[in-house]
């Protein structure tokens, strides 16, 4: 997969301490050496609850644990289909961990520091190959192990799980997939047993000395202290050139925990809000009044309350492509609290950070709010990473969320449809309570539209056009992605806003409620009224430049453009449009109204041509018009 940067790889490794360093020179004086990982590289420490994990799935799978116990390990969120961590410890990558979305399992990847350290013994091993002295030389430049190479293997291996190749006195030469099974490698004669993913012979593996985090933090307090300083001066500085009430948005999530302890020393006489979306886990709401207790604090909260499960059942689940809950539970609330609050404007401070997202390492550290006119938004952890973050939260004592050990390692709104199968596993692991509300509607919403089952089951409820992976998946097992089309009235809903979580500017969102026939839409060409049509894989795209239009055949459309007031009658001529293509009676009247003789009636039906102008004079002429019922919802 692409390789994302969105800022600089900052790890690196003291020889002296064996420690993790976020710059090139440890606290102890010594040089620290630069650690390769994968980008985005935003870096954490790996919590009791990840080591179990790793060393749970390592001993499953090769029959021995991958990591020693008071061994600092660090993991790096990489690019996957669902989640994939690279685990790294003594200053190398030792394996990815990642998690499978079909079998519902995490498989470890181990790559040859990581093979050396599982394989230190041959005793009780599994997964193993044992090639010919021979082929060594080959395999460990990166060549796949075939078949007459093989001297013997695991009688249990199965094709597609991973093996770690050894040479005939146990040292491991390469890792990677079985392409057949253990006995079949044996007997075989010709053929790929095993497609290497990582090769090389790794010497002298050693047991580290244990550590703790509070060495990791002794060897980078220099760059704390520094990191500190820098980002306390940034905001002494907004505060002073803004001259606003100062205020600091917390989330209960760990850089907001930051920002606050960051301003809480250096700024006198803020306040400090939260906004409850109504999808917060508990251990967040606990978290916020453990935090105003412990720093004397008065928290401004608003409550979203049911807001979301108000609504699900109109605008269904929300999706990647249209998070309409952001709005209805996220911003109104925000928006909300800061009118109430702050009827003359404030300056609020936030914990964004650029290696979180693509929109957010564009981001300025300074940004006007495009939905409260009079907020002011500044984020002293712009340029941090997560090790940053955590460093200083350990450094601190801070009451941080212990979500953040039990194997999250974002906190939010606990059911987004922007995260992995693997966090919302977890959810139905500890909060099944939680997990079986949402999973009620979820498997109402795929009956009434003919997904089926294993729509829920593999998080496929998340797109409305779902990647290409997954839907290769869909293919393989049998599920359906393609709604059943209604025949029957329809009522439309909407909700509009600024979009906090993406990539700026502002969109609406929109649903019938029920499913639609795209192919009688775009046949109809009536989407030309917004501007070029565009379809692909269950979805129609209308619009000109930045103002668009998507329309999804679950019947939920997206409106984007650079205001509110735009985007809104963008969805507006949408909603008029798909309504005339479906229940057009063939009048003629819109016919008539077009200058340029791009509508014709063919079979009792309007249809508009390439040479429409998107003018929408043939849309005002339309009496299918007359009877639209549009509800707008949005509360913000």
């Amino acid at each position: 997969m692409t390789k994302i940067y969105l800022g600089k790889m900052v790890l690196h490794w003291c020889p002296e301490c064996n420690l993790p360093v976020l710059e090139s020179t440890c606290a102890c004086g010594s040089v620290a050496r630069k650690v390769k990982v994968t980008p985005p590289g935003d870096i954490r420490p790996a919590f009791p609850h990840d080591i179990d994990l790793i060393n749970t799935t390592a001993t499953a799978q090769f029959g021995a644990p991958l990591i020693s116990e008071g061994t600092i390990a660090i993991m790096n969120k990489v690019p996957s289909d669902d989640r994939m961590e690279e685990i790294i410890a003594d200053g190398v990558a030792l394996a990815n961990i990642r998690f499978d979305v079909e079998s519902g399992q995490w498989v470890l990847l181990p790559r040859m520091e990581g093979a050396a350290r599982i394989f230190a013994h041959m005793d009780g091993r599994s997964n193993w190959v044992i090639i010919d002295e021979s082929a060594v030389p080959f395999i460990e430049k990166g060549a796949s192990t075939l078949a007459p190479g093989v001297i013997d293997a695991d009688p249990d291996i199965i094709p597609g799980v991973e093996v770690v190749v050894v040479s005939p006195d146990g040292v491991p030469v390469s890792a990677g997939r079985a392409k057949m099974a253990g006995r079949e490698m044996v007997e075989a004669t010709r053929g790929v047993a095993v497609k290497t993913r990582w090769s090389g012979i790794v010497e002298n593996v050693a047991a580290p000395d244990p550590h703790s985090w509070d060495d990791v933090v002794t060897a980078n307090l220099n760059i704390l202290k520094d990191f500190e300083a820098k980002a306390q001066t940034f905001i002494r500085n907004v505060a002073q050139s803004t001259n606003r009430p100062v205020s600091v948005s917390y989330s209960g999530g760990k850089d907001s925990l930051a920002t606050l302890l960051l301003v809480k020393d250096c700024i006198e006489g803020f306040d400090v809000m939260f906004a409850d979306t109504g999808l917060e886990f508990p251990e967040t709401i606990v978290n916020v009044d453990d935090v105003a207790r412990h720093y004397n604090l008065t928290v401004k909260i608003f409550n979203a309350g049911d807001v979301f499960w108000e609504s699900i059942d109109r605008f269904g689940p929300p999706t990647v492509e249209a998070r309409w809950c952001c709005k209805t539970c996220k911003l109104g609330p925000i928006s909300m609290l800061i009118e109430e609050n702050f009827p003359d404007g404030c300056l609020t401070f936030i914990g964004q950070r650029k290696y979180e997202s693509e929109s957010r390492a564009r981001s300025d550290k300074i940004w006007k709010n495009p939905w409260v006119g009079n907020q002011i938004a500044a984020s002293p952890i712009q340029n941090w990473t997560a090790l940053h973050i955590w460093l200083y939260l350990f450094w601190k004592g801070a009451p941080y969320n212990p979500l953040y050990e039990q194997g999250f390692d974002r906190i939010g709104c606990w059911l987004c449809p922007s995260g992995s199968l693997a966090e919302m596993t977890r959810i139905r692991e500890i909060h099944p309570e939680m997990w079986a509300r949402l999973e009620e509607k979820l498997r109402s919403h795929a009956e009434k539209f003919g997904y089926g089952e294993g729509w829920v089951d593999y998080g496929l409820w998340r797109w409305q056009n779902p990647p290409q992976v997954q839907r290769e998946m869909a293919e393989r097992l049998g599920i359906n992605l393609v709604p059943k089309v209604y025949e029957g009235d329809m009522e439309f809903s909407m909700v509009s806003g600024y979009r906090p979580c993406k990539a700026g500017g502002f969109s609406s969102e929109g649903s019938f409620g029920v499913p639609l026939n795209l192919e009688v839409i775009e046949d109809s060409g009536m989407l030309r009224v917004l501007g070029e049509v565009h379809s692909m894989d269950g979805v129609v795209t209308s619009g000109r430049g930045e103002d668009n239009v998507q329309v999804f055949a679950s019947g939920t459309m997206t409106a984007r453009s650079d205001t509110d007031p735009a985007a809104r009658r963008l969805m507006g001529r949408a909603e008029s449009s798909i309504r005339r293509a479906l229940e057009c009676t063939g009048c003629g009247l819109c016919v008539a109204k077009c200058e340029v003789r791009a509508v014709k009636v063919k079979d009792g039906r309007a249809v508009v041509n390439e040479k429409c102008t998107h003018c929408g004079l043939c849309l005002m002429a339309c009496p299918v018009m007359r009877y639209l019922s549009t509800k707008d919802l949005s509360i913000i």
